[in-house]
C-alpha cells in the first residue's frame, strides 16, 4: 500500500486517516499449517489425523487458499478508491487474526508511522461476540498499548445499501442457470458458531437473516431459507441446520435444484472452496440435486465501493467522538 508521510503538526483532519483492515488469514506454504491451526485452536496443536485432514483439505483446493491474496488485493484496492474520492487521505493497513502480520504487531506499526486515528473493519458484514468483537479486541489491546492511536470499529455492514444490492445482483446472476427460477431454493449460508452465543443476545444470527430477507425481498423470492456451514470440531453445540443436512431434506421433499448462497463470506477461501464447491457439491450430486453457488466479492470493484462507502460513514460518525 501507500507509504503516506505524516507530521505532528499536521492537523488532525488532514493527517492521514488509517484504515486497519481486518482478516482470517490464511497459511501462504504448507510448512506454516501446522502453525496456523496451532493458532486456531489457541496454542493446542492439532493431532496428526486433524492435521492431515486439514493437507487433504487444501490440497482438494490446489494446494493453498488464495485467501491472502485476495485480501491484500482488497486492500489495495481499498486504499486506491479512498484516496481518489476526494474525501480525507488514507494509508490502508492490513491486519490478520491468525497469521503473520497479526493485527496487534499491525496496530503498533500504524501507531509508529504516526498514525493518530484509524477506521478499523472486519471483512465479515455480521457482526458476533464470537468473531468481529475478537479481532477489534485484539485492535483495541495494541493501540492501548501503543497510547497514542484512537481506532474507530465497524461492527458491521451486511444493512449496507451497496452490499444489498450487490448480493442480489449475484444471486439474480446465477439463477439463470436453471431453467425455472421459481423451481430453486435459494439457501443463504453462513459460518457457524456455537450456540450457545445465542442465549447472550448475540446478534450473528439475527443479522444473517436480515440479509437473506432483504435480498429475498429485492428479488420477489418466493422460496428461500437459512443454513450454517463449517462448524468447528469441538464439543459444543453449533449453529444448525448445516448446509449438508438441509440439502438432505430438500432431497428428501422433492427438491432438485438449490442455489447457495454463503453471503457470510466474502472471498474465496477453504470454507466456499472446499466445504461447498467440493462436499456439499458430492453430497447434492449424490441426491440428484443441482447446486449451484453465488460467486463471492472478492476483489470487484463494486464490492471495493462498498467498503470505501462503509469507511467514509465511520469517519463521518467518528468527528463526532472525538
Amino acid at each position: 500500500m501507500t507509504q503516506v508521510p505524516s507530521s505532528t503538526d499536521t492537523p488532525l483532519e488532514q493527517a492521514p486517516l488509517g484504515i486497519l483492515l481486518m482478516a482470517y488469514g490464511t497459511p501462504r506454504q504448507v510448512d506454516e499449517v501446522e502453525a496456523y491451526y496451532t493458532h486456531i485452536r489457541h496454542g493446542h496443536p492439532p493431532t496428526k489425523e486433524l492435521l492431515d485432514d486439514l493437507l487433504r483439505r487444501y490440497q482438494a483446493i490446489g494446494g493453498l487458499s488464495p485467501l491472502n491474496a485476495i485480501t491484500e488485493a482488497e486492500a489495495r484496492g481499498l486504499e486506491t478508491a479512498l484516496n481518489a474520492d476526494g474525501g480525507r487521505p488514507v494509508r490502508v493497513y492490513l491486519g490478520m487474526k491468525h497469521t503473520h502480520p497479526f493485527i496487534g504487531d499491525i496496530v503498533q506499526q500504524m501507531a509508529q508511522d504516526g498514525i493518530a486515528e484509524a477506521v478499523t473493519l472486519v471483512l465479515a458484514p455480521h457482526y458476533s461476540t464470537r468473531s468481529v468483537a475478537e479481532y477489534q479486541r485484539a485492535a483495541s489491546d495494541a493501540a492501548r498499548e501503543a497510547g497514542n492511536l484512537a481506532l474507530y470499529h465497524v461492527d458491521f455492514w451486511y444493512d449496507n445499501v451497496k452490499f444489498l444490492q450487490l448480493i442480489a445482483n449475484r444471486v439474480r446472476s446465477r439463477l439463470t442457470d436453471f431453467g425455472n427460477a421459481e423451481d430453486v431454493m435459494v439457501v443463504f449460508s453462513a459460518h457457524s458458531l456455537p450456540e450457545k452465543i445465542l442465549a447472550a443476545g448475540d446478534p450473528y444470527q439475527d443479522q444473517l437473516h436480515a440479509t437473506g430477507d432483504a435480498v429475498a425481498k429485492a428479488l420477489n423470492l418466493k422460496q428461500y431459507m437459512f443454513a450454517w456451514q463449517s462448524a468447528g470440531r469441538t464439543a459444543d453445540k453449533w449453529l444448525g441446520p448445516d448446509i449438508l443436512d438441509v440439502l438432505r431434506d430438500l432431497a428428501a421433499n422433492g427438491r432438485k435444484n438449490v442455489l447457495l448462497c454463503p453471503v457470510g463470506f466474502v472471498s474465496d477461501h477453504l470454507e466456499v472452496l472446499y466445504d461447498v464447491d467440493i462436499e456439499a457439491q458430492a453430497l447434492a450430486h449424490e441426491l440428484g440435486i443441482k447446486l449451484a453457488r453465488t460467486e463471492n466479492l472478492n476483489a470487484d470493484p463494486a464490492f471495493i465501493d462498498v467498503l470505501r462507502d462503509v469507511v467514509r460513514s465511520r469517519e463521518t460518525a467518528a468527528e463526532t467522538e472525538r
